[in-house]
């Protein structure tokens, strides 16, 4: 490799790193921030805290890299026209394309790798955080009882307690529980002056050892109505000592938070897997549609229709129907049809959000095939954004380079998640959804090229300006 390419490696390497790092970071922290609310408060170790992040900086790695190079190629090149080193290179008889060959090859290897990772390490990476996440989300909040109120949070229990004191605060004042475990409401009361909690280290139960205190239970049942309730017996029951086991593995089981109950979501998927499902999903919409329109064929009774007017069976009933009929029978006839019309008219509307669902399912898989390609070669598409940005707008730094490229990738995903929605919905095909924010942006990146080559900015005002002119001029001549 000759020097000049290692000193333009280096140039592009350099801010790539740090650039890389600072987003990955960035997007990482901001998913945390949005499910921070599922999973704050509910007594989750650090362990899975930091799992969870791991998986997430992996899920976002192949979305921060092409901002990385966007960002390292209009800082790269920037700043070596704003050193006015690209005045030497071109003295040198340099082109502007000899400079970046280096730096193509080297966002093709990136973009490889990018594509590997959204096929091999992307799907793992988010069958392990979705299912973590939603093993969080459903675990229950950490056991905190505050005196004064009702505490919920203990599973078939209300518990109620004036205050709570000792060393470790696990003696309790003036308690009342309501057992809530019969699901037949507050139908068992317990109440007592003091109590203590007690758990062994490791147990998956809770120990609450009443004193002094009074036992009451209804016995009726929730199908009684509220005149029966009150004809049934009642029992009552002063105690010294009352002990109540608590189970409360659902705070403290760690082993939930690993299950994997959902496999098949289409970012859980290859791109071999991808293909696979997809032909078995279309296999089975395809199957449902035909079931579909066979029950509305018979339903409709559409095989004893006859397929021309001159077709019945005796000549002296006339080709008009209804003419056939009294006026009493015509409207029996006109109110079954409609009858049967507006019947299949709400199985179809029924049946709709059915097809919909099947069919959103399936382009979903369809997108994704699609987008794993296209997204690798976003890496492409923004370098030939960035390098030649960079060496028109001669700046380097973390600057205008950083809103330039948080601009344009802000516009790269706002397009592509049009084309996912729209193909989603299927107003366009999945393939073209997938490819939409590549294709459009493609023509710029090779106009930018294009200019940067031939020394041109990205906007030339002088000419503007003069075609202005040169339009006002004519128009006056017209007018006068």
């Amino acid at each position: 490799m000759k020097l000049f390419d290692k000193y333009i490696l280096k140039s592009f390497l350099q801010p790539f790193l740090a650039t890389f790092f600072v987003v990955l970071f960035v997007l990482v922290m901001q998913a945390l921030w949005l499910a921070f609310d599922e999973i704050a408060g509910k007594g989750i170790d650090l362990f899975f805290i930091l799992k969870f992040l791991g998986y997430l900086a992996l899920i976002l790695t192949p979305t921060a890299l092409p901002i990385g190079i966007l960002l390292s190629s209009i800082m790269a090149l920037g700043t070596l026209a704003e050193n006015y080193e690209f005045a030497a290179i071109k003295s040198a008889g340099i082109s502007l394309k000899r400079v970046i060959r280096p730096l193509i090859i080297l966002t093709l290897l990136l973009s490889a790798l990018n594509f590997v990772f959204l096929n091999n390490v992307y799907p793992w990476a988010t069958l392990k955080q979705k299912n973590l996440y939603l093993n969080m989300k459903k675990k229950k909040p950490a056991l905190a009882l505050v005196p004064g109120s009702f505490n919920t949070d203990i599973p078939g229990y209300s518990l109620k307690f004036e205050e709570k004191y000792g060393k470790e605060e696990n003696l309790l004042k003036n308690i009342q529980i309501a057992d809530l475990s019969a699901s037949k409401g507050k139908i068992k009361v317990i109440t007592a002056e003091k109590g203590t909690i007690s758990t062994e280290e490791g147990s998956k139960y809770m120990t609450l050892t009443l004193e002094n205190g009074n036992y009451y239970e209804e016995h009726s049942q929730r199908s009684m109505l509220p005149d029966q309730r009150a004809k049934m017996p009642a029992s009552n029951a002063i105690f010294k000592t009352y002990v109540i086991n608590i189970d409360i593995s659902s705070f403290n089981d760690a082993d939930n938070l690993n299950d994997e109950r959902i496999k098949e979501h289409h970012g859980m998927l290859s791109i071999n897997q991808l293909d696979s499902i997809s032909d078995q999903t279309k296999i089975q919409y395809d199957v449902l549609v035909q079931n579909q329109a066979n029950n509305f064929y018979n339903i409709i009774n559409a095989s004893k229709l006859h397929k021309y007017n001159d077709s019945l069976m005796d000549p002296k009933l006339d080709k008009e129907i209804l003419n056939n009929f009294d006026l009493g029978n015509k409207t029996i006839v006109l109110n079954e049809a409609i009858l049967m019309l507006k019947r299949s008219i709400d199985r179809n509307q029924n049946q709709k959000i059915s097809f919909k669902e099947q069919r959103k399912l399936l382009n979903l898989y369809d997108y994704e095939f699609f987008y794993r390609v296209s997204f690798s070669l976003a890496c492409l598409v923004l370098f030939f954004i960035g390098a030649p940005l960079g060496s028109i707008i001669r700046k380097g730094g973390f600057g205008l380079p950083m809103i330039m490229a948080i601009t344009i990738f802000v516009i790269y995903f706002f397009i592509s998640q049009l084309g996912k929605n729209l193909a989603e919905e299927s107003a366009i095909s999945a393939s073209f959804g997938s490819w939409l924010s590549t294709l459009i942006l493609l023509p710029f990146g090779l106009l930018l090229t294009r200019r940067a080559t031939l020394g041109m900015g990205i906007f030339n005002i002088d000419n503007a300006m003069e075609n202005v002119q040169k339009f006002f001029n004519h128009l006056t001549k017209k007018i006068t």
